[in-house]
């Protein structure tokens, strides 16, 4: 199976994207979560093994194959781990038919201008060689929007698709995520201007390449439309954003073509405690319900 076998199953499969890449910041939360405190650990290596052997479970999990979750975001330690003492990526292609993408950001500056940028990523080249040899399909880059502000709004567009063609550059599909936080007044004004900036900026994709957008649910149903019919788009994926599963599915089911990239959505109602059965049952339920809501959109 090749990167073109992968390429089909990321343009055209029903199924979703499931997000497993929590970093150093959001690890602490996913676990407890999880059920598994801050005092189950002393150190960092201890917290990254914790969340491994939560991620290793879930991908493992009887229904986590390309069956319904097409492909998976994975955090850079998980990418270099392995699972049954296999690399993970190769793990997610070859035992599961799951498409690997890799999480490339090193988390948010300071806000400006209503926005949080992306922080400098001086080593991504190396960092995208590596997931190069490891078999990864694609990225994914999170900034964030807090206000309907057109200067940085546009600084954030135009960071992503930056960065965007330098992924580009080394075969790789960039999942560009400039995510809208759902609890602001102006969150339509804002999608609105979001939309204008990411229309202009696809004129500047190479010939023959394609990108991938990652986008807040909108407040108005197939905002996105014009992004998903974009033949330089390869695929708008929804973050659930802090919805819970259910309201995040009902939003998704009422966008034609946008399929979820689910985090925390995903894990709701996960435990570490629970038997292999009850997480099993847990997890493809869970599937199921966001494969339903990415088919009904």
């Amino acid at each position: 199976m090749t990167q073109s076998d992968m390429a089909a199953q990321v343009a055209n499969k029903d199924g979703f994207i499931a997000a497993l890449d929590q970093s150093g910041g959001s690890t602490p939360k996913a676990l407890k979560l999880y059920g598994v405190s801050e005092s189950a650990y002393s150190n960092e290596d201890e917290m990254f093994d914790l969340i491994h052997q939560m991620r290793s479970r879930i991908i493992k999990s009887p229904a986590f194959t390309g069956d319904k979750v097409m492909g998976a975001i994975l955090f850079e330690q998980t990418m270099d781990r392995e699972i049954d003492g296999v690399p993970t990526a190769q793990y997610l292609w070859e035992n599961r038919s799951v498409v690997p993408f890799l999480k490339v950001d090193k988390g948010l500056a300071d806000a400006a201008d209503g926005v949080k940028l992306m922080k400098p990523m001086p080593d991504l080249d190396a960092l995208l060689e590596r997931a190069v040899a490891k078999g990864v399909f694609g990225t994914k880059m999170r900034s964030v929007i807090d206000a309907a502000n057109p200067k940085g709004i546009a600084a954030i567009v135009d960071q992503q698709f930056e960065v965007g063609r330098q992924i580009l550059s080394h075969g790789l599909v960039p999942i560009i995520e400039p995510e809208v936080t759902i609890s602001i007044d102006d969150k339509a004004e804002a999608e609105d201007i979001l939309l204008a900036e990411i229309k202009k900026h696809l004129d500047g994709v190479p010939e023959g390449k394609q990108v991938m957008l990652k986008l807040s649910l909108p407040t108005k149903p197939n905002l996105y439309k014009p992004l998903i019919d974009d033949p330089r788009v390869m695929r708008v994926v929804a973050l659930s954003g802090g919805y819970s599963r259910d309201e995040a599915n009902e939003k998704l089911a009422q966008n034609t073509g946008m399929i979820a990239s689910f985090s925390r959505a995903l894990s709701e109602g996960l435990s570490a405690d629970q038997s292999d059965a009850e997480f099993d049952a847990m997890l493809a339920d869970a599937i199921d319900s966001i494969f339903e809501a990415s088919r009904a959109g």
